[in-house]
C-alpha cells in the first residue's frame, strides 16, 4: 500500500541507523574517509531536521574487526574488545562532523570510557532523543562474541525505535552475492523466518531472532545512494524490508 502521508511528514518518528565501520572508509583500504563521513553527516542532518529522533550504532571494521583478528590466532575476547574500542574512535569522528553542523550529540558507550563518552543508560539515551540530540551508541553490547548487528537490534528494542535502518554496500538483500553473481535475485520483502531458513546475509541469526521476537522491521539499503536515508524515513520503498508479514 502506498503511503498517503504528505511528503514532508516522516513515517518513522524514532530510527536506529546501523552503519558498518567498513562503510566509513569509503574507497580507502582502511581508516576514515572525511568525504564519505561528511556525506553521511548531511543525510543524518536532513532527517534530524524533519523532527526524527536518531540513534546510530556504528561498527569498527575499518580499524579492527574482532573476528578477523581472532581468525589470525588472537584470543577472541581480546580481539572483540579491540573491535569495541575501534567503534568508539568512529563514534568520536561522527560526533565531530555532526557537531560542526550544529547537531547536538551524545556518545554512549557499552564499555566505560568516561573521558570521551557517557556510559550507556537506556533511560538517559531515550531522554537525549526526546530532546532532539543524536545519540551515537558505541562499543557494541559491551560483551565479546556479539556483533554490532546484535547490538543495533538490542538497542533498537530497548529505546523503542520504529525501524532499524541497516546501511550496506548493495541496494538490498539478494539470494546470493550480487557482487560476484550476475544472476543474483533481489528481494523487496522478506519475513524473519525466510531470512533464517535461507541463511541470508541480512544480520546474524541472533540479531534476526531478536527482531522477530520484538517485531521490529529492518530495512537494508545502499548507503552510497544519496538521499536514501531520507527517502526511507518518508516512507519510500528503498532496498529490502524484513518484517513479520510481506506487503500484498
Amino acid at each position: 500500500m502506498v503511503s498517503t502521508k504528505p511528503v514532508s511528514e516522516p513515517k518513522y518518528k524514532r530510527v536506529l541507523l546501523k552503519i558498518s565501520g567498513e562503510a566509513l572508509q569509503g574507497d580507502s583500504q582502511q581508516g576514515i574517509s572525511d568525504e564519505f563521513l561528511s556525506r553521511i553527516t548531511e543525510e543524518i542532518v536532513d532527517i534530524h531536521s524533519l523532527g526524527v529522533e536518531v540513534a546510530v550504532v556504528i561498527g569498527g571494521g575499518n580499524i579492527c574487526r574482532g573476528i578477523t583478528a581472532a581468525e589470525s590466532g588472537m584470543d577472541r575476547a581480546t580481539a572483540d574488545y579491540m573491535g569495541m574500542l575501534a567503534t568508539v574512535i568512529n563514534a568520536l569522528a561522527l560526533q565531530d562532523f555532526l557537531e560542526r553542523r550544529g547537531i547536538i550529540t551524545r556518545i554512549q558507550s557499552a564499555i566505560e570510557i568516561k573521558q570521551v563518552a557517557e556510559p550507556y543508560i537506556r533511560r538517559r539515551c531515550m531522554r537525549h532523543l526526546e530532546k532532539g540530540r543524536v545519540v551515537i551508541l558505541a562499543a557494541g553490547t559491551g560483551n565479546p562474541f556479539f556483533t554490532t548487528d546484535t547490538a543495533a537490534t538490542l538497542r533498537a528494542l530497548e529505546i523503542g525505535a520504529d525501524i532499524i535502518m541497516k546501511a550496506t554496500k548493495v541496494d538490498g538483500v539478494y539470494d546470493k552475492d550480487p557482487l560476484t553473481h550476475s544472476d543474483a535475485v533481489k528481494f523487496t520483502h522478506l519475513d524473519y523466518m525466510e531470512v533464517l531458513n535461507r541463511q541470508l546475509k541480512v544480520m546474524d541469526a541472533t540479531a534476526i531472532s531478536l527482531c522477530m521476537e520484538g517485531n521490529i522491521p529492518i530495512v537494508v539499503f545502499n548507503l552510497h545512494g544519496r538521499g536514501n536515508i531520507k527517502k526511507i524515513v518518508l516512507g519510500e520503498r528503498i532496498g529490502t524490508i524484513v518484517r513479520e508479514k510481506r506487503d500484498e
